[in-house]
């Protein structure tokens, strides 16, 4: 019996353990964040100041999502590290998105213009880091290779123009 329970209490240690160590993997995916400035100040990072140009109304919710701007994690689906959202002002917004640690990323932003968190294609908007051409054959997926950008420890700025149809 004493056997018994040792090796059960070793099974549900062994459990405990393995699902310890799972939980650092799962929170580096699926962050909803608000904006911090103070995480793209001098001297912070690894982060990158977004600038989002072209933004068609002050209506909706605008999206950003950062990604590894790898072939597993880049738009695939619970993918994104970092998540956040705020009410759309048409022209320009910046948005600091703070990132796990210095490597390659991607960003995606979603114009939600009405403002029912459904992609509507013909009329939301959408835009990528890099800016790459979106065409039929790729269907809105350019390649990682094509929105990957490096980020070091400190903070990087890029610019990414909203498109519309």
């Amino acid at each position: 019996m004493t056997r018994s329970f040792a090796t059960l209490a070793g099974m549900t240690g062994l459990a405990l353990a393995a699902a310890t160590l799972s939980i650092p993997a799962q929170a580096q995916y699926r962050q909803t964040i608000t904006e911090n400035p103070a995480k793209c100040a001098p001297g912070a990072g690894p982060a990158v100041r977004v600038t989002v140009m072209g933004i068609k109304e002050s209506r909706g919710t605008i999206r950003v999502q950062s990604y590894r701007a790898t072939k597993e994690d880049w738009l695939e689906k619970g993918r994104w590290i970092n998540r956040m959202e705020a009410p759309a002002k048409a022209g320009t917004m910046s948005f600091c998105m703070p990132l796990p640690a210095a490597g390659t990323y991607g960003i995606a932003v979603r114009h939600d213009l009405n403002g029912n968190g459904k992609t509507d294609i013909f009329s939301d908007g959408g835009a990528m880091s890099n800016n790459p051409s979106i065409n039929i054959f790729n269907l809105g997926k350019p390649s990682y290779k094509k929105v990957g950008f490096t980020v070091e420890n400190g903070v990087e700025a890029i610019t990414i123009n909203m498109r519309y149809r």
